[in-house]
Formats: C-alpha cells, sequence, structure tokens
C-alpha cells in the first residue's frame, strides 16, 4: 500500500461505469497512487460493480484504494481500506471488520478534537475540510487553514479536502497538508491525467 501523501483522488458520482473506469486509469497512468471510490448516488449493485473495477485497476497500477463509508463492502473487496465521517461506521467498528492491516481515515471537518479522538481509537489519518467552497458539498462546513499545522502535531497523515484547485493546492501543502483529496479538479477538466501530473507536480520536493 502506498502511503497517505500527495495527490489523492477521490471519484465523482457517475452512473456510467465504463467511463469511470476510463477516467481513474488516466489519473493513474499519470501518477496518482491514491484512489478513493465515493458514489453518493449509485445503488448497491452498480457501487459493488464500480468498486470491483476500480479494485482490479488499482492493483494493475500498484495504487491504493480506499473505499468512502462502506465498511462491508471493503472487506469484500479487500480493498485497501475505508473512509469513515461522522454519519458512517464508527472507527472501532471499522477496525473490527477490516483488521489491522487495512487503513482506516476518518474526516474530522473543522473539528480538531473529533481528529485527537481519532487517533486515539487508531485512524491511520485525519481529514479536514472544506478548506474552499466546493461544489460536491455546497454546504460543507468550512475549514480554517490554521487546523493544519495544528494537525501535524498529531502524528498522523493529514489530508486536506474540499474546493482544492491547482491554483489553491499549495497552500494546504504549504501549511501542513501531507495529501489534497481532489474530485471536480481532476475528473470534471477535458484531460484528468494533465490535471494529475500538474498535482503531482506541486508535492515535489516535500520531505515526509
Amino acid at each position: 500500500m502506498q502511503p497517505i501523501k500527495g495527490l489523492y483522488a477521490v471519484t465523482p458520482d457517475l452512473a456510467d461505469t465504463a467511463l469511470l473506469v476510463s477516467k481513474v486509469e488516466a489519473v493513474l497512468a499519470a501518477g496518482t497512487r491514491l484512489l478513493q471510490y465515493r458514489n453518493k448516488q449509485a445503488d448497491d449493485r452498480t457501487r459493488r460493480e464500480q468498486a470491483e473495477a476500480l479494485c482490479n485497476l488499482c492493483r494493475r497500477h500498484g495504487a491504493t484504494l480506499i473505499i468512502n463509508d462502506d465498511v462491508a463492502l471493503a472487506a469484500a473487496l479487500d480493498a485497501d481500506g475505508v473512509h469513515v465521517g461522522i454519519e458512517d461506521a464508527a472507527l472501532l467498528v471499522a477496525r473490527k471488520q477490516l483488521g489491522r492491516g487495512k487503513i482506516i481515515g476518518v474526516s474530522c471537518y473543522d473539528d480538531l478534537s473529533r481528529a485527537r479522538a481519532a487517533v486515539a481509537h487508531g485512524a491511520d489519518y485525519v481529514a479536514f475540510g472544506s478548506f474552499f467552497a466546493s461544489s460536491v458539498k455546497p454546504r460543507a462546513v468550512r475549514a480554517p487553514l490554521s487546523l493544519l499545522p495544528a494537525a501535524r502535531a498529531l502524528g498522523l497523515p493529514v489530508v486536506a479536502i474540499g474546493g482544492i484547485t491547482l491554483d489553491n493546492a499549495g497552500e494546504l501543502i504549504a501549511a501542513g497538508a501531507d495529501a489534497v483529496a481532489v474530485i471536480s479538479a481532476l475528473f470534471a477538466v477535458p484531460d484528468p491525467g494533465s490535471a494529475t501530473r500538474k498535482f503531482c507536480q506541486l508535492f515535489q520536493g516535500q520531505t515526509a
């Protein structure tokens, strides 16, 4: 499994599995090694179909696949891990189902105390956001940039999410984000591969 660092691609809500796979193939070929499968609109059958296809794709590229929300699906596919939020399976329940060898990430929104609790309960990374206005979650709580250096002190990889573009990702990285989670700026552009390469370049020269 890849470390939680660099560009963290998060899939859009696409019903067309072939189109989704094509877009993900482009970003993986261009250098992404972290992928989160997220589809809030699909039915269970479609989610299973898409997740299976992406799991196979990630294995071919040596990329890490994290499943959003669905601990049972992550377990069934032997995916690399799961990302849980405030309305999803509790971290301890996810760990019990997936075991010690899997990655569990936790959404902490704008709440450092939630991140501290996640660390105490064995999370593998913590995510904060939305740092900028997001078309995916337009009503999401906004997180201040000052959260990032504070979160670094917790000792886990820190992921920034929410409205991230090539124009604003640099300030998140400079403030302490180990990874930036991106949906629209990767998958809603004409050339996902080109966007991927540009995001990856932002992390060049960064130390662990």
